[in-house]
């Protein structure tokens, strides 16, 4: 019998801030793969790894920043939220120093200040989860 369950995944909202401590922004990536738009940077938990590990490990591959994990946001486990199959993502808020650049599946890595996020060219539950973090 095989069992079925969704993927598990993680999201990280990258807070960016500057070499004074100032708040610039998060970072969205445009995603090179279907769904296409803008994204939170995540990926798919690998075998033999910690949540923790994989968000940590996903910022790092899609936009070159190193993170420090600050909180999690929630667990976001809608089986709509992703077209291509049931998901769900463990949402971490994060903080990093730097200037971000797309990398692996990201065509590109921008800073939104958070009065710029463009929630209508957001992919996946990813204006929710969003909204939820604006709200907090």
């Amino acid at each position: 019998m095989a069992i079925k369950t969704p993927l598990i995944a993680t999201d990280g909202i990258i807070q960016l801030f500057d070499e004074n401590d100032n708040f610039r922004g998060i970072v969205l990536i445009e995603r090179k793969n279907f769904p296409q738009g803008l994204a939170i940077p995540g990926g798919f938990v690998e075998i033999g790894e910690t949540v923790e590990q994989t968000v940590v490990r996903e910022m790092k591959e899609e936009t070159g920043l190193d993170v420090e994990i600050v909180r999690l946001l929630g667990v976001y486990s809608d089986p709509d939220r992703d077209p291509r199959f049931h998901t769900a993502s463990v949402v971490f808020v994060c903080k990093a120093y730097g200037e971000p650049e797309g990398r692996d599946d990201a065509k590109e890595a921008k800073v939104y200040r958070i009065e710029e996020i463009p929630f209508d060219k957001l992919v996946f539950d990813h204006a929710k989860i969003l909204k939820d973090y604006i709200n907090r």
